[in-house]
């Protein structure tokens, strides 16, 4: 919608873009971006101008001091990149959940479970939410199936709501994480930087990110039965697995472990190298506790 300027109460000619959010105020060779939140015709009873509505105006008539079009252009693309960066920064300190835009390059020797969530720390305080307290989502075994030494990772993420880096909400608490109803999509599950992981679709395919969990977000009994946390996030060999989800809720078929966000398959093995060769880089699930 264009508008066009009638007359003029100062030297200084006002040129509504929106009617709604934005003005410019341009004098000589010298641009100024001012904010407002009234219409314009709130603006002429105050006095700036007198505007008439051209829904097919092409031309702009103003003050013979704005000779060039391609200054307006210029600010008003010059203001919306100002206005993403703000927000941008504004929503760092506000991410309570992110995938690491990268593992610690071992497979899934993590350091142990606390080593992962040094590492989801990490990953948060470069992106400027460091001031919250960071949590791998990762469970862990016990040594045998009376050993009571199981951590089961929803009983160490705190209690919700998570929200990414754009501040779209992934849960509202634990239950909602572990049900039908969880937003964990490719599209939500962003990076610490708020950019995407790549899916199954993707190349390279990065869709499978370390859990050790069972879908209700609870542990895998010990021996003897099978390894399925990489020995407690301690192992980078070829021996052992890790039970792995999909961020991307994809897989081969459309079966309920095919589209699970925390439950899909084990890894084959757990160097570098395995992980790969399923789709995955060694990725991990950062919340923060509340």
């Amino acid at each position: 919608m264009v508008y066009r300027v009638r007359k003029l109460n100062s030297s200084m000619p006002v040129i509504y873009i929106t009617g709604q959010i934005s003005r410019l105020r341009l004098m000589k060779s010298e641009a100024r971006l001012v904010l407002m939140s009234r219409s314009p015709l709130a603006a002429v009873e105050e006095g700036d101008a007198v505007v008439s509505q051209k829904p097919n105006q092409k031309e702009i008539t103003m003050d013979s001091k704005v000779r060039n079009a391609g200054v307006v252009a210029g600010c008003v693309m010059m203001l919306a990149a100002c206005a993403g960066m703000e927000s941008s920064r504004s929503s760092a300190g506000d991410m309570t959940f992110f995938v690491t835009s990268a593992g610690p390059g071992k497979g899934a020797d993590l350091g142990g479970i606390e080593g992962a969530d040094q590492h989801c720390q990490a990953l948060a305080k470069n992106a400027g939410a460091g001031q919250q307290n960071w949590r791998a989502y990762l469970s862990t075994q016990g040594s045998a199936l009376n050993d009571p030494k199981f951590i089961n990772a929803r009983d160490r993420i705190g209690s919700g709501p998570w929200q990414n880096a754009k501040g779209a909400v992934i849960a509202r608490n634990v239950e909602d994480l572990h049900s039908a109803n969880n937003n964990v999509t490719k599209q939500t599950a962003l990076d610490e930087k708020g950019q995407p992981i790549n899916g199954r679709t993707d190349k390279p395919n990065m869709h499978d990110i370390m859990t050790g969990s069972r879908p209700d977000g609870t542990a895998f009994p010990g021996a003897p039965f099978p390894d399925m946390t990489c020995g407690n996030w301690t192992k980078s060999g070829t021996d052992g697995s890790a039970m792995l989800g999909h961020h991307d809720r994809a897989g081969p078929i459309n079966a309920s472990w095919a589209n699970s966000w925390n439950s899909s398959h084990p890894t084959r093995g757990c160097n570098q190298e395995g992980l790969r060769s399923t789709g995955g880089e060694g990725l991990l699930y950062c919340f923060a506790v509340k």
